[in-house]
């Protein structure tokens, strides 16, 4: 019938408030009749004399009271037990009904078929939606985030498994990609790591700087390539090296074998420390671009002939000339370039050869006419 007033509540039935028990000298342990979540959910009375928690009794299991000792068998029910808290059941929302919340925890993750034809949402804060049994969806009809039975993630695809490197799958259907996003200064990137600890872990990255405009790739906390603005690319660990005599001549060179190695004294640049001791040894396995001037004084042209040797691990180089000018020469150029194969721990000199006449040729000390350059191509 009509009322006036708030709409009266759901009625609900009164749980028992105590509970007795008839003590026989030696049992003690009784069930309880309401599940309790510590002894202090409790007040027990044992001959109307009021028992300390978990010092004359405990609970167990939530339902099963022992007494440490056990209550006397006096006649009648002499034992009370008083419901202070109790462990209340669980409830199961509506499965027609929305759910609204704050937030929420779940600690055994998310299971069950969560989408109907209607398709349920779940809105909070972070406005996530649209829940299936095996991913999330963006409230349309393909799924977002797939997560397989072996723990695989794609996006966009619900098959990441069928893929090589399956850890993370992104499919980006045409003209997709995955942006990471800074909106500061500073730098972005990329990281791969290992199985140590500490920031030993870092291996490698590809890294953005935003303050320089520039992108770089690097191992062990080091840029080894790195593209600018403006498109230009450098690599600080790129083998490369430009060595000279530094002004020093090299005199009275011997005639026949063996051929005598050109020295230099002075290193221009040496970049990633590969040369040492009139000496290139490749790093690392590729083609090498190798050039060799050498600036010679007092020629010898009753020589028959004088060679400039570059002398590596798998084949030897060489420029051949013949003096014979009808008097000696006052100074002579010659050199040798090439692209050479080599292998990693290949070496490669400079040696100087005359065939016979007399020592008197010199390889002069100028740092412009007397060089050996090299450097990694491929």
């Amino acid at each position: 019938m009509p009322y006036i007033g708030n709409e009266v509540g759901n009625r609900f039935v009164a749980s028992k408030a105590a509970s007795v028990y008839s003590g026989n000298g030696s049992t003690t342990a009784f069930t309880l009749e309401h599940a309790v979540g510590s002894d202090e959910d409790i007040l027990v009375s044992v001959d109307g004399v009021i028992q300390e928690p978990s010092v004359a009794y405990a609970v167990s299991s939530g339902t099963t009271l022992t007494f440490t000792a056990a209550p006397s068998s006096n006649s009648g029910n002499n034992i009370f037990v008083y419901y202070l808290f109790r462990t209340v059941a669980t409830v199961d929302h509506p499965s027609t009904s929305s759910l609204q919340a704050t937030d929420g925890t779940f600690t055994a993750g998310i299971t069950g078929t969560l989408q109907t034809a209607a398709q349920t949402n779940i809105t909070s804060v972070g406005t996530l939606t649209g829940f299936r049994s095996t991913g999330i969806d963006d409230n349309a009809d393909a799924l977002a985030i797939t997560i397989d039975g072996s723990e695989h993630v794609g996006l966009k695809t619900t098959t990441p498994s069928d893929m090589y490197y399956n850890d993370l799958v992104v499919n980006s259907g045409d003209e997709g990609g995955i942006t990471i996003l800074d909106t500061s200064s500073g730098q972005t990137s990329l990281a791969f790591a290992d199985g140590t600890s500490g920031n030993a872990r870092y291996r490698g990255r590809i890294l953005y700087d935003h303050s320089t405009d520039s992108l770089s790739i690097g191992t062990a906390g080091e840029q080894y390539w790195t593209m600018n603005s403006a498109h230009i690319i450098t690599t600080p660990k790129q083998p490369a090296f430009s060595v000279n005599k530094g002004g020093t001549d090299q005199t009275n060179m011997s005639v026949g074998d063996p051929p005598t190695v050109v020295t230099f004294g002075t290193e221009i640049f040496d970049q990633n420390g590969d040369f040492a001791s009139n000496t290139f040894t490749a790093p690392v396995t590729g083609k090498y671009q190798l050039t060799a001037n050498l600036y010679l004084n007092q020629v010898d042209s009753a020589s028959d002939y004088y060679v400039l040797q570059m002398i590596t691990s798998n084949r030897n180089y060489q420029n051949i000339f013949d003096p014979d000018f009808g008097q000696d020469a006052g100074f002579w150029t010659f050199n040798v370039s090439v692209l050479a194969d080599m292998d990693a721990n290949d070496t490669v000199q400079i040696k100087f050869y005359q065939n016979n006449g007399t020592a008197q040729t010199e390889i002069s000390g100028s740092a412009t006419a007397t060089f050996f350059t090299g450097y990694l191509v491929a």
